[in-house]
């Protein structure tokens, strides 16, 4: 009996032992390379990725800009816009400068230490979803692109071409759409 018990054991180990060890190592799992610093990341607690962004938010309302949380591990710059805009995409709102790390705004606050760039419609701040009547559901893009500490925009840069200067200068990007009809 104590011979048969100490069988099974032995048995026992040498089944779970190496089972064990591929666990806690991580064995035929796929191996995932996170961003230095965490991933970069967009989020509003105001409405959920693809859900309509509520009317405060947009002209119909006080057109003020939504509650925004974020990690951009190297620092960023956020994009709001239309890609649905009849004339083409409209850009809603450029902050560039946000600092590296976790962050977050409440309604109508522009991430600190940011800087607001002339948007489509050549002003600096933020311009809320306002679609033509007829037009449909339009889909808001917020954007953070992930950007090198060293990037300036070209001077004078606004609007499409001040996105431009972004996208190509972006190393990574994190996303979430908000919806919105006339």
């Amino acid at each position: 009996m104590n011979s048969a018990a100490s069988i099974f054991h032995r048995i026992t180990l040498a089944i779970a032992g190496p089972a064990l060890i591929a666990a806690l190592v991580g064995y035929g799992a796929p191996k995932v390379a996170a961003a230095p610093g965490g991933p970069l990341t967009i989020a509003s607690p105001a409405f959920a990725n693809g859900a309509p962004i509520p009317v405060q938010y947009t002209c119909k309302g006080a057109n003020i800009a939504p509650p925004l949380t974020w990690s951009a591990p190297l620092g960023a710059t956020l994009v709001v816009d239309d890609p649905d805009a009849p004339a083409g995409t409209y850009i809603h709102w450029i902050v560039t400068g946000i600092a590296p790390g976790p962050g977050s705004t409440a309604d109508g606050q522009t991430p600190a230490g940011g800087t607001s760039v002339p948007n489509s419609a050549g002003q600096a701040g933020y311009s809320g979803p306002c679609p033509p009547a007829g037009t449909g559901i339009h889909h808001y893009r917020f954007t953070l692109y992930q950007i090198p500490a060293t990037f300036q925009l070209p001077g004078g840069a606004a609007g499409p071409q001040a996105v431009q200067a972004i996208t190509q200068a972006a190393t990574g990007q994190a996303q979430f759409v908000g919806t919105f009809g006339a």
